[in-house]
């Protein structure tokens, strides 16, 4: 069972709140907690709140265990850029954008075994595709680029270098 969490409109820059969301995704409650309050960060006290009203939301609605839960997914999404301005020199004036996000939070109270087979089928798909691309350059690098390539350093099959440039005689 997933439990969903939306927090919108924070005040932060999405870049700043990704690096704590990072941080927490995949972890258990009580160690995305534990993190949460060790964290230094202006963005932890809005990413806590909203966990704890997730975990709040799973025991209540859907009666789920807390210890039993952990943070299946988190998204921190562009919000609503509100436009300032700042006087600069020569009378012009230059645009400040001020940044909000949008997070959300996904709870799982899933068993141990499928949170693994999730896992396991996340790196079974991204080693897939990273070898499908190897697979893509190692076919179109063969010999003849190599060849290419020395041939671009100036060294040929016979070992003398080609004639780049030739002075005028006087």
């Amino acid at each position: 069972m997933r439990v969903e969490a939306r927090l919108d409109t924070l005040p932060i820059s999405p870049r700043k709140v990704r690096l704590v969301a990072d941080a927490i995704k995949g972890l258990d409650v009580s160690m995305a907690v534990f993190y949460l309050e060790q964290e230094a960060r202006r963005a932890m006290l809005p990413l806590l709140k909203l966990l704890k009203s997730a975990m709040a939301n799973a025991e209540h609605n859907y009666g789920l265990d807390k210890t039993k839960l952990y943070v299946y997914d988190i998204q921190v999404g562009d919000g609503v850029r509100m436009k300032r301005y700042m006087p600069r020199a020569y009378g012009r004036a230059s645009q400040i954008l001020k940044r909000t996000s949008h997070v959300r939070l996904v709870l799982s109270g899933d068993t141990e075994i499928e949170r693994n087979s999730d896992t396991a089928s996340k790196k079974e798909k991204s080693s897939s595709s990273v070898s499908r691309s190897a697979r893509r350059t190692r076919s179109d690098h063969s010999a003849s680029s190599v060849g290419s390539v020395s041939g671009k350093l100036g060294r040929s099959s016979g070992g003398k270098k080609p004639a780049v440039f030739r002075r005028k005689a006087t």
